[in-house]
């Protein structure tokens, strides 16, 4: 009777994270009983791996010290996770990522990778591109289905027209077509920008309300200045927002950018004051939400005023409020 070698090789990596694994642990994450889990122990002592048993109350298995892992076996989905982060690392200066063993990482799994998921990968990355704002996301932002993640690269690398089936913030449902130049990850986000084939009016997709994309015949030819990333952030500026956000704030421009960077807020000078607290700015923005405004002005630390709106005085009173509260009383 033939081995179930899925379930062999699932026992190996849950030996491989390391530790002690219990027999009763072992069948409960393979769907087996004890007496199986056994047999998959001695099928891998078969192959020579170091399978050790432990005896007592706490004993299980685990592997020998000293042995070397098997070549690397990542599912598509799990490559793409893998070399994302290294790219978004890079991106954001991570140590272990910008330096050569990011690098020499990078090129590791992209060499055990099967040919067609490493060129579908490639694509990917080679279509990818990353805005410059860091403003944080309120809640953890939805991830894209891996499949339509690749189908867009792929896309993008091959100048194909993309049907999509895209669900708008109001939750309608409709059929797009796309001609799209690139993909860009924007605060938390990821997008797909290109034009309308009928029109050629610009477009820009979030790649979680896709829940499917197909590649149609035929090709298209995108303007050679494009870029992806200032077209995301000008189709935002030119987006219709709940807020417009005025406010006053006594800073320096270099202040209020370290915070506030250009492609979020508009700053002009107002001039100084006869104080010493410095020169007042004009500070500008629009917003779909304000939650995200009242720990920014916290971390600015300087004298602000909320021109507009009303909102976000309460919002900021508040944060002020629950702030005092956790603070410690002695």
């Amino acid at each position: 009777m033939p081995r179930p070698t899925g379930r062999v090789l699932t026992l190996l990596e849950l030996l491989q994270s390391g530790g002690t694994r219990t027999v009763a642990e072992l069948a409960d994450r393979l769907g087996v009983d004890g007496r199986t889990v056994r047999r998959y122990v001695e099928h891998l002592i078969d192959l020579d791996v170091p399978v050790e048993s432990i005896r007592g109350r706490y004993g299980g298995y685990r592997l020998g010290p000293g042995y070397r892992l098997p070549p690397l076996m990542l599912a598509e989905d799990e490559a793409l996770a893998v070399l994302l982060g290294l790219a978004a690392g890079r991106r954001a200066g991570l140590p272990a990522a910008g330096n050569t063993a990011g690098e020499t990482a990078s090129a590791k799994i992209r060499r055990v990778l099967p040919k067609h998921v490493a060129v579908r990968l490639a694509a990917l990355l080679d279509s990818l591109a990353f805005t410059d704002v860091s403003r944080p996301a309120a809640a953890p932002a939805p991830v894209p289905d891996a499949e339509v993640l690749l189908t867009l690269a792929d896309a993008v690398r091959h100048r194909r027209p993309l049907s999509l089936r895209y669900t708008d913030r109001s939750g309608r449902r409709s059929e797009r077509t796309l001609h799209a130049y690139g993909i860009v990850a924007h605060e938390g986000r990821w997008y797909v920008t290109g034009a309308n084939p009928g029109t050629g009016e610009e477009r820009t997709f979030r790649l979680d309300r896709i829940t499917d994309a197909r590649p149609l015949p035929g090709s298209f030819e995108a303007p050679m200045d494009h870029d992806p990333a200032r077209q995301l952030l000008a189709g935002f500026a030119a987006a219709e927002y709940r807020y417009e956000v005025v406010l006053r704030v006594r800073a320096t421009v270099a202040q209020v950018r370290a915070h506030l960077p250009a492609t979020v807020a508009g700053v002009a000078e107002l001039g100084p004051t006869a104080d010493e607290g410095g020169q007042w700015l004009r500070v500008e923005l629009r917003a779909e939400r304000l939650d995200w405004l009242p720990p920014v002005l916290a971390a600015l630390d300087r004298p602000f005023v909320i021109e507009r709106p009303s909102e976000l005085r309460a919002l900021v009173t508040a944060f002020a409020n629950r702030l005092a509260s956790h603070a410690l009383r002695t």
